[in-house]
């Protein structure tokens, strides 16, 4: 291009000086033919035509320099439809437009390659179950996955500033945190206290210096392992204790048949029939925690959390027909929809209304009438919540932290499977089970995911 512009205007040049030229010749020429060479009159000549030569110059020059403008414009608002025509009669305007209309298909082609490698990207990260932040070293996040909002509980994370609203600390940590940093911190939000595992990594990119955290919640992890293994504990125990059971309470009966209208000693049927209604009864109890154990893989499917739960309290008010207690709920909005497996949910909620009762109706000393609220949302993570809360007596901050424990109970003739079982119910079908507790209230936090 660049070749044809002065190949064009030193063409331009010597036409115009040879038809100066020409023309002062015609006019200076004597009147025997001859024409005086005179180079003042070619000077001027000269002189008077360049500037209309620069100028039509200046015009075509004009005339590209807005093409690739255009071009530019039309690539950054992903406007793929601008062609330039490449049939134009002036060769020089033809040969520039197919250069731009090269250019613009190289252009697209490295935009929309770009693109799809950002998706790409993008996927990865997010179908990792450890959250993801970039950040520079002032503080700006450069990119994030879906696991890192939902573990910081917010819905938007451009900066670690925006930090401050949910945990003070963990936004300074974010800020001053270093490479090669493994750290610990809690996080204090909406679904209780999260042990957060953060380790530090860099990178330098387009001479930037960007750090990479990763975040691990360490309670999930913990609880993972804690289930898996009471799972398997109680499934050697349970074993164990039935077939050592069973073919003891089976004899007893034997014996007890064999012996039916024949004389015995008193003391040695009554023994018999201790020996067989104990073990069926060892049996029953067995039985109860091999549930633990057998929670089917839920099958999801969509419902109304409003009829849901109405269905749920109207069973409470059944089961406890003479309990003092009034049931508020708040569905918001009146149409929330949840996706999950509805009679294994139903199993959590009816036992969580069930240990509200319980505890209302152990106060002895209550005035007041025993109140139990149901809330269901949406928060801005798009997670449902669901929140049974009671006024009954608080949890003692030395159980409150074993509740979840399978076999621990402080109820007299507990089995205390009931909140293990929800919380292994919660965390196959993806969302997480906690205890919150302040203001008069108890409360427990259902969250899917």
């Amino acid at each position: 291009m660049k070749k044809s512009y002065v190949f064009q205007t030193i063409i331009s040049i010597l036409v115009a000086a040879a038809a100066g030229g020409a023309w002062m010749a015609v006019a200076m020429e004597d009147g025997e033919g001859h024409v005086p060479f005179d180079p003042i009159a070619i000077a001027i000549a000269l002189t008077l035509l360049l500037p209309f030569v620069i100028y039509r110059q200046y015009r075509l020059y004009n005339q590209h320099v807005r093409k690739v403008l255009f071009l530019l414009d039309a690539i950054e608002n992903n406007d793929n439809a601008i062609h330039f025509p490449e049939a134009d009669k002036r060769a020089d305007t033809r040969l520039v437009n197919q250069a731009l209309n090269r250019i613009a298909r190289m252009l697209y082609n490295v935009k929309y390659e770009t693109a799809q490698r950002e998706k790409y990207y993008e996927l990865i990260l997010n179908s990792v179950n450890t959250g993801i932040v970039v950040l520079n070293d002032n503080g700006a996040v450069y990119r994030h996955n879906d696991e890192a909002l939902h573990l910081l509980g917010i819905s938007v994370l451009t900066h670690v500033s925006q930090l401050q609203r949910t945990d003070p600390k963990l936004s300074t940590l974010f800020a001053n945190c270093v490479a090669g940093d493994e750290l610990q911190v809690p996080l204090h939000n909406e679904r209780g206290t999260v042990n957060l595992s953060v380790r530090v990594s860099d990178i330098n990119i387009r001479q930037e210096h960007l750090r990479i955290l990763a975040l691990n919640d360490i309670n999930k992890e913990l609880d993972k392992k804690e289930i898996d293994s009471w799972i398997r504990l109680t499934r050697v125990l349970t074993h164990e204790i039935m077939n050592a059971v069973t073919p003891i309470t089976s004899l007893s009966d034997t014996l007890l048949e064999q012996t039916e209208g024949k004389a015995m000693q008193e003391d040695v049927r009554h023994g018999l029939q201790t020996i067989s209604s104990t073990g069926k009864g060892l049996l029953a109890f067995v039985e109860s925690y091999r549930k633990f154990t057998r929670i089917p893989e839920p099958k999801p499917s969509l419902f109304y959390v409003k009829g849901f739960i109405e269905r749920m309290t109207e069973l409470a008010r059944h089961q406890y027909p003479d309990a003092r207690i009034a049931f508020r709920t708040s569905i918001t909005p009146d149409d929330l929809i949840l996706h999950a497996d509805e009679n294994l949910i139903a199993q959590v909620v009816i036992n969580l209304l069930k240990n509200a009762i319980q505890a209302i109706q152990s106060d002895k000393q209550r005035q007041e009438q025993g109140i139990i609220s149901i809330q269901a949302r949406c928060n801005e993570a798009e997670s449902v919540l669901i929140e049974i809360a009671n006024n009954g007596p608080a949890i003692p901050a030395d159980v409150a932290e074993h509740i979840f424990i399978p076999f621990f109970t402080t109820k007299e003739g507990g089995s205390g499977i009931g909140l293990s079982i929800s919380r292994q119910i919660m965390r196959l079908s993806g969302g997480s089970i906690s205890l919150m507790q302040g203001k008069g209230e108890t409360t427990f936090v259902l969250r899917f995911d």
